[in-house]
C-alpha cells in the first residue's frame, strides 16, 4: 500500500506528504462520526437526556455532512482545493472543540452540525481529488483513501471505551487537535485537476445522461441502504437465531472490520480491471451471502462476506463516475450526499419492514436491496456502453 501511494502521489494533484495527510483526514472523519454513538451514556449524564436526545448528536452530524458536501461543492470552482481542504478541517476542528466543551445541549448540536459540516467538505472533497488526481490509479487511491475511515471507526468507539463514557469530551477535543494539525497539510495539494481526455468524453444525449446520473444515485443509495442495514440489524437478527449477545457484537465488529480489509485488498485488483466489472462481482457476491445469511449456522460468515464485498463498492464507483459524466462537475457530491441521506433513512426503513415480516426477514429484504444493486449496476453498464458508443 505504501508503495502504491508514493508511486502515485508524485507529480499528480497530491504531493506525497498531502496524500498521506488525506489518509490521516479520513482516519479523521472516521473517528468523528464514529464517537457519538459510545458516547451516549456521557452525554445523557452531562446533560440529563433521554435516549433518543442522546442520538440528534449523530443526526445533527450526518445532516450538517450532507449540507457540508453540497455547499462545497457549490463553492469549489471559486475557491482552491487547499482552501476546500483547510476550511474542511477548520470547521471540524471548531465543531469538535465546541463538542466537547458546550455549556448546554442546544450548543452542543449547534457543534455538532458545524462539525459535520467540515465532515460533509472532506468527504466530498477528497473522494473528488482522488477520483481524478492520480490518473488511472485514481481507484485503487480512493480505495485505500476510503480504508483510513474504517480504521478510524474502529478507533473512534476504542478511544471512547479507553477514557470511559464520562471522558467523551477528551475524545472529541483530540479529533479537533487533529483537525487543526491537517490545516497545515493542505500545502502539498495542487489546484488544478488533470484534464480529461476527449477519447474519455461520452458524446451522448442530456436524457441518456440524465438516466446514467439516475443510475448512480440508485447504485449509491441501495449499496449504503445494505451497508447501513447490515451493521444496524445483524446484531439482533443473530440473537434471534440463537447467538449470545457477545457473540453478535463481535460478528458485527467483525463485519466493518472486513469493510475496512476489503478496501485494501481489492486496490491490486483495480490494477487489472475496469471498476464496472469489479462492481457487478461485488454486487453478485453481496447477494449471494445475504442468502446465505439465512442459514442461521453460517450467519456471522456471511455478513462478514457482506462487508468484504461492499467495502470496494463506494470508493470504486466514483472513478466509474467521472468517467461516464466527466462534464457532470456536481454529479460526484450529488451521489456523495445521496449516499449520506441513504444511510440514514435505510435503518428505520428497514425496520418497517422487519416489523411488518419479523426479525427472520432480515436477510431476505437486505437479499432484496442487494439484488436491486446488482440490477442497478447491470443497467449503468448497459447505459455507459451506449453513452461511449
Amino acid at each position: 500500500m505504501a508503495d502504491t501511494l508514493t508511486r502515485t502521489a508524485a507529480g499528480r494533484l497530491f504531493s506525497r506528504p498531502a496524500a498521506i495527510a488525506s489518509c490521516i483526514g479520513f482516519v479523521l472523519i472516521g473517528m468523528l462520526q464514529a464517537l457519538y454513538g459510545p458516547a451516549v451514556p456521557g452525554l445523557r449524564a452531562q446533560y440529563g437526556l433521554s435516549p433518543s436526545a442522546a442520538a440528534l448528536g449523530l443526526s445533527l452530524h450526518f445532516t450538517g455532512g450532507v449540507v457540508g458536501v453540497l455547499a462545497f461543492n457549490a463553492i469549489h470552482s471559486r475557491i482552491s482545493n487547499r482552501a476546500l481542504l483547510a476550511a474542511s478541517y477548520a470547521l471540524m476542528a471548531a465543531g469538535g472543540a465546541g463538542f466537547a466543551r458546550a455549556a448546554n445541549w442546544p450548543l452542543a448540536l449547534a457543534a455538532a452540525f458545524l462539525g459535520g459540516l467540515g465532515f460533509g467538505g472532506i468527504d466530498y472533497g477528497l473522494n473528488q481529488l482522488f477520483a481524478v488526481g492520480f490518473g488511472d490509479r485514481s481507484t485503487a487511491m480512493l480505495n485505500v483513501l476510503n480504508a483510513h475511515f474504517g480504521i478510524g471507526a474502529v478507533l473512534g468507539p476504542a478511544l471512547v471505551a479507553w477514557l470511559g463514557p464520562g471522558g467523551y469530551p477528551y475524545a472529541f477535543g483530540a479529533c479537533a487537535v487533529l483537525a487543526g494539525a491537517l490545516i497545515l497539510c493542505t500545502g502539498g495539494v495542487r489546484s488544478q485537476a488533470p484534464p480529461v481526455s476527449p477519447a474519455e468524453r461520452p458524446a451522448a444525449s442530456g436524457g441518456l445522461l440524465s438516466r446514467v446520473l439516475v443510475g448512480f444515485l440508485l447504485l449509491y443509495i441501495l449499496n449504503v441502504g445494505v451497508e447501513a442495514g447490515v451493521g444496524g440489524w445483524e446484531p439482533t437478527h443473530l440473537e434471534t437465531v440463537g447467538y449470545s449477545a457477545t457473540v453478535a457484537a463481535s460478528a458485527t465488529s467483525v463485519y466493518w472490520l472486513m469493510m475496512t480489509a476489503g478496501r485494501f485488498l481489492v486496490v491490486p485488483v483495480t490494477l487489472r480491471y475496469a471498476p464496472e466489472r469489479i462492481l457487478a462481482g461485488c454486487a453478485a457476491g453481496m447477494t449471494a451471502c445475504l442468502l446465505l445469511a439465512l442459514v442461521p449456522g453460517a450467519a456471522p460468515v456471511a455478513y462478514a462476506g457482506v462487508g468484504l464485498f461492499i467495502a470496494p463498492v463506494f470508493p470504486t464507483g466514483l472513478p466509474w463516475l467521472n468517467r461516464a459524466l466527466p462534464q457532470a462537475k456536481r454529479a460526484g457530491a450529488w451521489v456523495i450526499a445521496a449516499s449520506m441521506i441513504g444511510g440514514v433513512a435505510a435503518p428505520p426503513l428497514l425496520g418497517v419492514g422487519i416489523e411488518a415480516s419479523g426479525i427472520h426477514a432480515v436477510p431476505w429484504l437486505l437479499t432484496a436491496l442487494s439484488a436491486a444493486s446488482l440490477v442497478a449496476t447491470l443497467w449503468l453498464i448497459a447505459l455507459t456502453r451506449k453513452a461511449s458508443a
